[in-house]
């Protein structure tokens, strides 16, 4: 394949050459005709409720834009990223998986990886922010107080210079994207850790920079804010109904980030440690087969985050209408003892009289 021998990853292969070299076609599919289609209809599947579910959700925040909280405003972007990966990246696995082959040779190749991995290293920073505003929030209320909105418009140009980075980074000569073993979907070239100490750098540093240290920033906020609303439950229950409604929304906000943040890491870390083994391990002895299960979990990532705001965007209207009930009940009840107080005022009145 002519395409394969201009490509820059044939030089400096000495003591391995990975999966794409091996053969004389690198996107051809391992997998059989059955699992490619089963593969397509998958991902068909995924890609049309991802599409509509976060479609749905920028919709519905685009009506309220100017009402949304920080947070919310992360989320949003989170949702701006699943819908990238989906309209941007899923046709090009659908149409290979149906085809049987990768059918956008390595031009192809590379978008789709630098897409996926944009659009994926973005979410997971999103996701970072979102953990640090809910433990300023929860943990810091002398910091969390002084974050406004504007900061969340800061906080995203940051969010998308660091994706855009990370992303470009293989472009400029420390790294590449290449096809995945199984012949019909993209990604970061992993192998050039086998291959040289500069390669392994690579690797290294996008692991470290775009999954261990946000998941550990995740994981620091999200533990520290169940140890502080332990403490602090009893403490809310004295103060008027003001701040107990805004201690019940800031909870609301914390469930949603820590449900986003689960399926994300439940969806990404089988794909990281197939990754991870075929950078630093034996590559060749991670089955075909089983090397596709991983990526399509990982592609399914996009599709959890609208079903998580429905469900406890419901609990928690429904935990709302309860309390307006209660609250309006409450008011009538005041009011009729008032009125009767009123009453047998004038009565009292009239008899003195």
């Amino acid at each position: 394949m002519s395409g394969m021998e201009s490509d820059p990853n044939n030089s400096s292969q000495e003591e391995y050459t990975p999966h794409y070299l091996q053969k004389e076609d690198p996107f051809a599919s391992k997998l059989s005709r059955e699992a490619d289609i089963i593969a397509g209809f998958y991902l068909t599947i995924i890609g049309i409720l991802s599409t509509l579910g976060n479609g749905y959700v920028i919709f519905m925040s685009s009506k309220r834009k100017k009402k949304l909280r920080p947070a919310e405003i992360m989320t949003v972007n989170l949702a701006v990223c699943d819908l990238g990966i989906s309209v941007v990246g899923k046709p090009f696995s659908i149409i290979s998986f149906f085809s049987h082959r990768w059918m956008f040779g390595w031009i192809g190749c590379r978008w789709y990886g630098w897409a996926g991995f944009f659009f994926g290293c973005g979410s997971l920073i999103t996701m970072t922010a979102v953990s640090l505003d809910r433990y300023l929030k929860i943990c810091h209320l002398s910091y969390g107080t002084w974050l406004k909105r504007h900061h969340a418009f800061i906080c995203l140009a940051i969010i998308w210079a660091y994706a855009t980075f990370w992303a470009t980074v293989p472009f400029a000569g420390v790294g590449s994207y290449a096809p995945e073993p199984f012949g019909t979907s993209c990604t970061l070239d992993w192998w050039l850790a086998q291959a040289s100490v500069a390669g392994q750098a690579f690797v290294l540093s996008i692991l470290f920079f775009c999954l261990l240290f946000p998941t550990a920033v995740i994981v620091f906020s999200y533990v520290k804010i169940i140890l502080k609303v332990k403490s602090s439950t009893k403490e809310v229950a004295h103060y008027d109904t003001r701040i107990q409604n805004s201690h019940i929304l800031e909870m609301k906000l914390t469930k949603v980030a820590m449900l986003i943040c689960a399926g994300f890491l439940i969806a990404w870390i089988p794909y990281a440690v197939v990754s991870v083994w075929s950078a630093f391990g034996r590559p060749d002895s991670v089955p075909i087969q089983f090397s596709v299960i991983p990526t399509l979990l990982a592609k399914s990532a996009a599709m959890y985050n609208p079903i998580i705001y429905q469900v406890i965007d419901c609990k928690f209207s429904c935990c709302r209408s309860g309390g307006l009930k209660a609250k309006s009940s409450l008011k009538k009840s005041r009011a009729y003892t008032i009125s009767a107080h009123r009453d047998s005022a004038a009565m009292n009145e009239t008899q003195l009289e």
